[in-house]
């Protein structure tokens, strides 16, 4: 079951921490049926996590060179729409996980982010800059501060920040391309914390745990990542907009009932 669970978790991570639906909101409904135990659950989430991270590292490994002055022009962006996050999550973020790491919390943000969603795809928006490496500063401090409203449950890291940027006037696929590398430190830097604040004894029984979730995060992330850069060149957000409404209805009605 142990093993199950790993792959099934793995899945999850991989495929949802991408997509603008919330790998944390699913992470926490699939909890409900496939988990381990309270502290181990923390340092496996942390682990497929770091999985999902190093599918983005091998897509664009090219893009981590920084002998390649515009790659240096991106990470100075990516650094500053990182502070906030860092400054947020070290005030707030045990806080945050404490209140609202709920079912209930994960669909109500659900549904209001596929709002949010339809709303920016049906606005007007004016695209001023179509490469990532010549944002703002300005606007990708911004990025940084929209970004933060992912530390609720169900809002969705890459939804916040691709929705964020493109508001901001980049394309649907550039500003898509710098939520993954966006990903990278945010995702390091929360993993980082939760492994120092939540110290465990492993033995080689958990290590095959982990090493199985870390696997199955990576490749399906891998996967997920190549279709999308492929889908979002050509199509909307829609679809995913539509999920996150009939997901969020659909727990709602589960606990109503």
């Amino acid at each position: 079951m142990d093993f199950l669970s790993a792959i099934v978790l793995g899945l999850v991570e991989g495929i949802t921490e991408f997509l603008p639906v919330s790998s944390t909101g699913h992470l926490i409904l699939f909890n409900a049926w496939f988990s381990f135990a309270p502290e181990f659950t923390k340092m496996f989430d942390i682990v497929i996590q770091l999985g999902a991270i190093l599918a983005v590292v091998v897509v664009f490994w090219k893009r981590f060179l920084p002998r390649v002055s515009s790659n240096r022009e991106l990470w100075k962006r990516v650094i500053i729409s990182v502070l906030p996050a860092l400054v947020f999550g070290a005030l707030f973020g045990s806080k945050i996980q404490a209140v609202l790491f709920h079912p209930i919390v994960v669909a109500i943000a659900l549904i209001i982010g596929g709002g949010v969603l339809l709303f920016a795809e049906r606005l007007h928006r004016t695209t001023n800059v179509i490469d990532e490496k010549k944002m703002s500063y300005g606007k990708a401090f911004a990025v940084g501060c929209i970004q933060c409203l992912a530390f609720i449950p169900g809002v969705s890291r890459s939804a916040a920040t691709i929705v964020g940027a493109m508001m901001l006037g980049v394309s649907r696929s550039s500003a898509a391309e710098y939520s993954f590398f966006l990903a990278v430190p945010t995702l390091l830097a929360a993993s980082g914390y939760a492994i120092l604040k939540n110290p465990i004894v492993l033995n080689s029984y958990d290590i095959s745990i982990l090493l199985m979730g870390f696997v199955v995060a990576f490749l399906s992330a891998l996967i997920v990542i190549r279709l999308f850069l492929g889908y979002i060149r050509t199509k909307t957000f829609a679809p995913f907009a539509y999920y996150r409404i009939l997901l969020g209805t659909a727990i709602l009605l589960f606990f109503y009932v």
